[in-house]
C-alpha cells in the first residue's frame, strides 16, 4: 500500500480530503501509532489511546477508521468525541491511563482537507524529526491480522477536569464585568468556550460559533487580517471592550481592540506574557525570533528573563522544559504555557485578556499605543532554488555593518537600525524574510535593499 509523501509533514498529516486522506489511511495511520509506541518501549496494557475529531464534513468516518485501527491492534480507545486541539491535548497529557492520541483535523485550513495530529502523552507531537517517517513507512507495510484480543472503545468526557484546570489558573473572581465578542469561525471553539464563559461576569456576542467544516462564513485562520473583518465590525456595532477570534482548530488566535483595530501578534504576546508573568515573577520566557523586538522589552521591563528561540511548535514545546520556561509565543499565535504541559490553551488566553483588562482598567488600545515603537515588515516569502546559497549571500553582505550574528534559525542579524531574520522553508523552495526598524522609512528602504541581494538568487 503506497500513501503520497507530501501528505506527512512537518507536524502532522494533512492533505485533500478527497482521494488523499482515506478511510484506509486512517485505519492504518491508528494501527501505526500503536506500533510506534510498542517499538518505542511505551507501556500500553491498560492504558488507552484518545481519538477525537473536528467538524470537518470527512472527519467522522475518519475517526471510526482511526478507532478501529487502534482496537485492532488490542489497545483501548477512549473516544472524546468533537474537541479542539487544547482539550484533546489535555485528555492526552493529564490522565495517567491515557498514551497518548489521535485527533482528526486539518487545522486552518480551507474545507477540501483533513487530516490527522499524533500526540504523545507528554503533550509532544509525532513529526519530521520524532516518528513521521516511521508513520508513513508503517502505514505503507503489510499488517497482520488483528489481534486476538481487540481493544475496547470507551466514549469519555473530560470538559469538567479541562474546566477546572483553566479555573484553577484563572479564577473567575479576577475578572469583572467586561463586553467582548467571539468569532468562532465555525471551528472546534464551540466544544470549551461557551462553558467557561458561562461561569463569567460577562457578556458575549458569538459570531459563527456552530461547528460546520465547510466553513461558509470564512477562512477559520485569524492570521489572515481580512479574516477578521466581521469580527471588527460586530465590536464596533456591539460595543464590545474586545474580539476574539479563533482557528478551526481553536489552538490560535486573533484579537481585535474597541475600536475594531486587529492587534499585532507581537504585541498580543507581550500582553498575555505580562499576566503569566504575574503568576510566575522572574521566569523565563521564550519569543520566536520573528517577533518584535517590544516583547523583549516589555517583559524585561518587567523582570522576565526572556529568551529567543527558532520557529515550530514541536521545537518549542521540547525547549519550554528544557529552558524551565513558562510560557512561549509564536508569530502565528500558537501560545504556549508550562503550567498547560508545554501547550496551546486559547482558552487560557481569553481568560488571561480579561484579566488584564479587568485588572488595569484601561481599554485594550491604550494599553497597545505604547507597544508601537518599532515598524514590522511582516513576513515576505522568495522563491528561492537554493536557499543555503541566498542566507549565504545575507550574511556575506551583511555581517560586517552587524552588531550580532545568529544561526538559531537561518539567519538573524541585529543592526543600529533593527533587525533581520531569514529562513528557509521546511516544505518548499522558498526564503522567508522578516524585519524590523525603528522608523517606518528605515524599514522600507530595508526591504528594498536586502530584496536587491535576494533578486540575484531567487526567481
Amino acid at each position: 500500500m503506497s500513501f503520497p509523501t507530501h501528505i506527512f509533514k512537518a507536524y502532522d498529516i494533512r492533505g485533500l480530503a478527497d482521494g488523499e486522506i482515506t478511510e484506509e489511511l486512517a485505519y492504518r495511520v491508528g494501527r501505526s501509532f500503536v506500533r510506534l509506541l510498542r517499538q518505542r518501549g511505551v507501556e500500553l496494557s491498560g492504558r488507552s489511546l484518545v481519538v477525537a475529531r473536528d467538524m470537518r464534513p470527512t472527519s467522522r468516518l475518519l475517526e471510526a477508521a482511526v478507532e478501529r485501527g487502534i482496537a485492532d491492534e488490542g489497545v483501548d480507545v477512549a473516544g472524546i468525541g468533537l474537541a479542539s486541539t487544547p482539550l484533546f491535548n489535555f485528555a492526552c497529557t493529564l490522565y495517567p491511563e491515557h498514551a497518548g492520541g489521535i485527533i482528526v483535523t486539518a487545522s486552518h485550513n480551507p474545507a477540501q482537507y483533513n487530516g490527522f495530529k499524533l500526540t504523545l502523552d507528554s503533550g509532544l507531537p509525532i513529526g519530521k524529526d520524532s516518528g513521521m517517517e516511521e508513520i508513513h513507512d508503517l502505514a505503507a507495510a503489510d499488517f497482520p491480522p488483528p489481534a486476538g484480543s481487540l481493544g475496547r472503545l470507551t466514549k469519555k468526557s473530560v470538559l469538567a477536569d479541562y474546566e477546572d484546570m483553566v479555573f484553577g489558573l484563572v479564577g473567575p473572581g479576577s475578572i469583572r464585568p467586561l463586553k467582548l465578542v467571539v468569532d468562532a469561525g465555525n471551528g472546534m471553539a464551540q466544544t470549551t468556550l461557551p462553558k467557561i464563559l458561562e461561569r463569567l461576569p460577562v457578556t458575549v456576542n458569538y459570531l459563527y460559533l456552530e461547528p460546520d467544516g465547510t466553513f461558509p462564513n470564512h477562512e477559520a485562520n485569524p492570521l489572515k487580517t481580512e479574516t477578521l473583518a466581521d469580527l471588527q465590525a460586530a465590536v464596533k456595532e456591539h460595543g464590545a471592550d474586545f474580539g476574539f477570534a479563533l482557528d478551526g482548530d481553536a489552538d490560535r488566535i486573533g484579537l481585535v481592540d474597541e475600536t475594531g483595530a486587529v492587534v499585532d501578534a507581537s504585541y498580543v504576546a507581550a500582553l498575555i506574557g505580562l499576566e503569566v508573568l504575574r503568576r510566575h515573577p522572574g521566569s523565563v520566557m521564550l519569543y520566536d525570533l520573528r517577533s518584535s523586538q517590544i516583547v523583549r522589552e516589555v517583559w524585561e521591563a518587567a523582570g522576565a528573563r526572556p529568551e529567543m528561540c527558532r520557529v515550530g511548535h514541536a521545537f518549542i514545546k521540547r525547549l519550554l522544559p528544557e529552558k524551565k520556561a513558562v510560557f512561549a509565543s509564536e508569530l502565528s499565535l500558537h501560545l504556549y504555557y508550562s503550567d498547560c504541559r508545554n501547550l496551546e490553551c486559547s482558552d487560557l488566553s481569553l481568560l488571561y485578556v480579561l484579566q488584564l483588562l479587568s485588572r488595569s482598567g484601561q481599554p485594550l488600545s491604550s494599553l497597545v499605543r505604547p507597544l508601537r515603537k518599532y515598524f514590522h515588515s511582516g513576513e515576505i516569502n522568495f522563491t528561492a532554488p537554493d536557499p543555503a546559497a541566498v542566507i549565504r549571500a545575507v550574511e556575506s553582505a551583511y555581517r560586517d555593518s552587524a552588531l550580532e550574528v545568529s544561526h538559531l534559525d537561518g539567519l538573524w542579524l541585529k543592526f543600529d537600525w533593527g533587525w533581520l531574520n531569514l529562513r528557509p522553508s521546511n516544505t518548499e523552495p522558498v526564503v522567508r524574510l522578516n524585519l524590523e526598524a525603528r522608523t517606518n522609512e528605515i524599514m522600507r528602504a530595508k526591504i528594498e535593499e536586502v530584496s536587491q541581494v535576494l533578486f540575484q538568487y531567487v526567481r
